[in-house]
């Protein structure tokens, strides 16, 4: 267990931010190494973690949906029934194959902004993901119609960033995999030309996910995976990820891999800044895949999403084995409070300690907007102070220690409860507790808020 501290302290007015990186192991615990002093007029607060499954936006099972040129749209009743089933992602299939030789209509236009706009009603995100053929043998496009499209739907996308968690990279070839192509584009120039495209039209925020790690290492030159100084950035190095759709299939998952143990080395490097997720595929070479195996892979490699509706065999196999429930808490991030030390008596300003822990398999990849909230317990009026805590560097398999000092003088006197919230960052989801990230605690989430109450009341004077 990886232990990560990261402390924060107002100094003369001044805001220092200071991060302390120990990579050391623990001995496999999830509490801190050392124990605090607790000074008087001091509470230290020690959460249960919880083994509830339930839903978090970007992470998780997901459902694949496709759709043929001028379709319908997504159907509200099935995205209402999400909810049932613990999911908050949907990998929308856009099939284009009508429009091959010339621009896309205003009516397939239409439909990508109305599914956008009922994921949103419904509180889900999509993987998007566009091709030309479902047939092996069929036939893509030609580089400057894929090209022409991203220009016609570039203003979609900017438009609906909220809602788009991460893109496939797709238009090339059967499925859009990059593999087969009519027009001569499976090779890096043509994944090249397609790829510098898309992270031309997509948002900055949004991270693209090519089909092998090579194809990435041939188009940006390069073979060592990428540290944080990149990682967390916004360059197109640091927006490219991985999607598998042969996972656990073969020795190679169906040709993903050439250097097996390499390139899983660095595409497990690389996934603490981008994601990886796809599916599984029937296996030719080895059995399907067992739990221990699929756990041992999602955590090398970091998996944040998995279809599941393909393949039925490997995912029932889960279920009969009763670890199917365990993936559906750990794929993507899980994140867990441990502990909390905060004053029970505050002035003019109020520092927070929180210690936390990623149980899921993956980091969040998204910036998020974290506050800690105070709620008057009189009058219920909501003070919310910024945090400059970024979630992104909670990292799976690794406990975190947060410290910040925060000014409180512009709250009144009073007493008053603290919630944590950690709130999608696009304002036009601000405020809607399906996109606000829920902790794996006993007895801290509300539904109605997505807030996580601290369960510590201050009083201030």
């Amino acid at each position: 267990m990886k232990k990560i501290k990261m402390t924060n302290h107002y100094i003369l007015g001044l805001i220092f931010l200071a991060f302390n990186w120990n990579c050391q192991s623990d001995g496999g615990g999830t509490e801190p190494t050392e124990e605090p002093a607790i000074e008087a007029g001091v509470s230290q607060i020690d959460y249960q973690v919880s083994q509830q499954v339930f839903t978090n936006p970007e992470r998780g099972f997901m459902h694949t949906w496709t759709v043929f040129s001028e379709g319908n749209a997504v159907d509200p009743t099935a995205l209402d029934n999400l909810k049932n089933q613990n999911v908050s992602l949907i990998l929308r299939l856009y099939y284009l194959e009508q429009f091959k030789d010339g621009p896309l209509s205003t009516v397939q236009l239409e439909l990508f902004q109305t599914d956008m706009e009922r994921f949103r009603e419904a509180g889900v995100k999509c993987v998007l993901r566009f091709a030309y053929t479902n047939d092996q043998n069929g036939t893509d496009a030609p580089i400057d119609v894929m090209e022409t499209h991203l220009d016609q739907l570039a203003p979609l996308f900017e438009e609906n960033a909220d809602v788009i968690a991460f893109v496939q990279a797709g238009f090339i070839g059967a499925w859009g995999e990059w593999y087969y192509s009519s027009n001569g584009l499976a090779n890096t120039e043509g994944r090249e030309a397609l790829l510098t495209k898309m992270l031309e039209v997509f948002p900055e925020n949004i991270k693209i996910q090519v089909r092998t790690p090579l194809y990435k290492q041939a188009i940006f030159g390069y073979s060592t995976a990428m540290g944080s100084d990149i990682g967390y950035g916004t360059s197109d190095l640091a927006r490219v990820g991985f999607h598998n759709d042969c996972f656990m299939a073969s020795t190679t998952d169906y040709g993903t891999y050439q250097d097996i143990a390499a390139e899983k080395d660095y595409i497990s490097k690389e996934a603490l800044y981008v994601p990886t997720g796809g599916e599984t595929c029937p296996p030719v070479d080895i059995p399907l895949a067992d739990c221990t195996t699929a756990e041992t892979e999602m955590e090398l490699l970091k998996w944040t999403y998995l279809n599941l509706d393909y393949y039925g065999p490997v995912l029932d196999g889960w279920r009969n084995a009763n670890c199917f429930e365990d993936f559906q808490r750990r794929l993507g991030y899980r994140l867990a409070l441990r502990r909390a030390t905060l004053a029970d008596e505050v002035s003019n300003s109020l520092q927070l300690r929180l210690d936390m822990e990623n149980l899921g398999f993956a980091p969040v990849y998204s910036t998020k907007n974290s506050y800690l909230v105070l709620r008057s317990t009189a009058d219920g009026t909501l003070f919310k102070k910024p945090l400059e805590l970024d979630i992104r560097r909670l990292l799976p398999d690794s406990t975190f220690e947060w410290e910040e000092t925060l000014d409180i003088s512009d709250v009144p006197q009073g007493s008053y409860e603290l919630l944590l919230e950690i709130a999608d960052a696009f304002e036009s989801l601000q405020g809607r507790p399906e996109y606000s990230i829920r902790l794996a605690n006993a007895n801290v989430w509300e539904a109605s808020t997505g807030f996580n109450d601290l369960n510590h009341t201050i009083t201030i004077n």
